[in-house]
């Protein structure tokens, strides 16, 4: 007897199950895609317990006919195609016929579908791959699709499955990404009875945009409308401006599926090259259009990849169609004003290193410097014309430095017009958290004072030179020429400082008159709402204002003046991103962001008197050598090698 035998059709299901059902995502997105193939303009998600307890999807497309319902849970039974030519062709988001015997081969799955609006419509239920029940019932027209308990039948998989919030996060992903796919369809999703997204159908992708991720985001993008004989593109670019720490808010679409292709991504990145910030990615939604037979859909098992038949050709027009666009749109955001043309690209016009007031007894350790001869009101007031370096030589003299090596201090920033803020400490907290929510010996655990790293040379006695490019400081001493990368020395020194201002936030709030908000996308701000009180670790007050909004009352009054939005944007950026949000850690961000918010920039020209400070003020760091980033902030040339190199030793 052969030992080759066909599999168990129940088993077989079940195998092809794991290439078709990775998590609840994969089963949400075979359902919206069905639905959208049924030409459904209404289309209702929820899940309980990130989709592994229960998943709905209901909509108002042409319904399933009564003898079609077994065979749809037949596996390769599809309507979508009948021949091999169908197959290079495809013009539906399903067509494989997996999706619903595979589904049903894991869960406990009910389809309730009618085809017409007489009321009447088929039953089906199926739990494991065996029918449970099979008839007529009550139904509107349309079809509802509930899946229970995925892999109640596998535990081997579902003991691999993340934590709810995880798969939460990968629902709304799934749901996020259809509704921008499919603006003309009103998507509705909630999740344990919470409603996360509600988009109105119009047909206006910046209304779902709106609606993901805040009014605020859709106003900055821009509108993209491109073709040629093979593509054509349609959708929406951020601003350089709007940006996000990952590339998550980044969506690609062809003929309307949601699909990851670098063929898409990176020339769309490379139109924004130079435009952004270091490790910042735009929001972008880009719907190519194509003839069914220039792309392959079927290279992956779960249709997120697909293949071009003119791959250069589509990077070259991806990239042309994005520049074009936002060279059509002016860089400044709006409402900055315009600022007065500089006469030198080296002149400085002003930078600001001194600490702002100190109401702490720590901050009064060290004697301040004398204060500067001028103050700066009178100084504001004064011509129009003044001469631009008088201006330079009054900024350098309103620095106060402080030379403490023991004390980790820094920078903060003050506007001369940035809004006030009142003296009173904030007397509220969130609504969620009682007040002893996180013990005080915690706190002092999590924010007690770095230790001087053990064999630390002492910093050199530098004498100084110059400014090479507007970026490094030219020094010397005894034993050879220095360079200074002056943004990495002056992030050290921020950094020290809000270190150490970190550590005591129950001292560092002030609230702000003005309150301050921010928007986020449903499923971050699920992860928000619980992780509240790790923004008051650091000094920031945040409360839940409704919808996709957060509002921020108070924030650390040494916080760079005017960044104090964008700070409060990037520690939530990651805080979401974090499964457990550690005390130390987020102390150790959040002093890398203000730190590197404060410092001056590349390309900044430096006084004398300001460029000495700020080599004083980096000698005084507990650790001067390297940037909070790991980048070297000094690198030295020692007499030897000069001479070594103009041959005036020859060993």
């Amino acid at each position: 007897m052969g030992i080759i035998r066909p599999l168990d059709e129940h088993l077989a299901n079940q195998i092809a199950a794991g290439e078709v059902v990775e998590r609840p995502a994969s089963v949400l997105k075979e359902l919206i895609e069905n639905a959208v193939d049924a030409g459904a303009s209404r289309i209702d998600v929820s899940a309980e317990e990130g989709g592994l307890q229960l998943l709905r999807v209901a909509d108002n497309g042409g319904g399933i006919q009564p003898d079609d319902m077994l065979i749809a849970f037949q596996r390769h039974a599809t309507s979508k195609i009948s021949t091999d030519k169908d197959l290079f062709q495809i013009a539906t988001l399903g067509f494989r016929g997996e999706a619903l015997p595979s589904i049903a081969a894991v869960a406990k799955v009910k389809c309730v579908s009618a085809t017409d609006d007489s009321g009447l419509g088929s039953l089906l239920e199926i739990e494991g791959g065996a029918i449970v029940a099979n008839r007529e019932t009550n139904a509107p027209k349309g079809t509802e699709m509930i899946v229970k308990e995925i892999f109640y039948n596998t535990p081997a998989r579902l003991k691999y499955m993340k934590t709810i919030q995880t798969e939460l996060s990968h629902l709304s992903d799934i749901v996020y990404r259809q509704a921008l796919a499919r603006p003309d369809i009103a998507f509705t999703f909630s999740h344990n009875g919470s409603m996360l997204l509600r988009t109105p159908g119009t047909g206006d992708l910046r209304q779902v945009v709106a609606a993901i991720y805040g009014t605020a985001s859709a106003k900055a993008m821009i509108e993209l409308q491109e073709e040629n004989p093979d593509y054509a593109v349609s959708g929406l670019v951020a601003m350089p401006s709007e940006t996000r720490a990952n590339r998550n808010a980044l969506t690609s679409l062809v003929n309307g599926r949601y699909v990851r292709s670098q063929a898409i991504m990176q020339p769309l990145l490379q139109a924004y090259h130079t435009l952004l910030p270091l490790h910042r990615y735009p929001l972008a939604v880009l719907n190519l259009r194509m003839h069914p037979t220039l792309v392959d859909v079927n290279v992956h098992p779960a249709k997120l990849e697909v293949r071009f038949s003119k791959e250069a050709e589509l990077r070259a027009f991806v990239e042309s169609s994005v520049k074009k666009a936002l060279s059509a749109r002016s860089y400044i955001p709006s409402g900055t004003a315009v600022r007065t043309p500089k006469t030198s690209s080296w002149v400085q016009e002003q930078i600001r290193f001194q600490l702002p007031p100190a109401r702490e007894e720590a901050d009064r350790e060290q004697a301040p410097l004398p204060e500067p001869p001028a103050a700066p009101d009178e100084a504001a007031r004064e011509p129009a014309d003044r001469v631009r370096t008088e201006a330079v030589k009054e900024t350098a003299a309103a620095y106060d430095w402080r030379t403490s090596r023991t004390a980790a201090t820094g920078s903060g920033r003050s506007e001369p017009n940035a809004p006030a803020r009142t003296s009173a400490q904030p007397q509220f907290r969130s609504a969620s958290l009682p007040a002893d929510a996180i013990p005080s010996e915690v706190w002092k655990s999590a924010f007690a004072a770095p230790s001087v790293p053990a064999g630390v040379p002492e910093f050199p006695e530098l004498v100084w030179i110059g400014q090479l490019h507007g970026t490094y400081i030219v020094a010397q001493n005894e034993n050879g020429l220095y360079l200074i990368d002056q943004h990495a020395a002056h992030e050290r020194v921020h950094y020290e400082y809000y270190y150490e201002k970190f550590g005591r936030p129950e001292e560092a709030s002030q609230e702000l008159l003005l309150p301050m908000t921010l928007e986020f996308a449903p499923d971050e701000c699920a992860v928000l709402r619980g992780r509240l009180a790790a923004f008051e670790s650091a000094g920031v007050y945040m409360e839940d204002f409704g919808g996709n909004t957060f509002i921020i009352r108070a924030v650390p009054h040494w916080f760079p003046s005017g960044d104090e939005a964008a700070i409060v944007r990037e520690m939530a950026e990651w805080i979401i991103r974090e499964k457990n949000v550690d005390l130390r850690v987020l102390r150790e961000q959040a002093s890398i962001m203000c730190s590197c918010k404060a410092s001056i920039k590349a390309n900044q020209a430096l006084t004398r008197e300001s460029g000495e400070k700020l080599l004083e003020r980096l000698a005084a760091c507990k650790q001067p050598y390297t940037c909070p980033h790991g980048r070297p902030i000094v690198v030295s040339f020692s007499t030897y090698e000069l001479e070594k190199m103009f041959k005036r030793v020859t060993s």
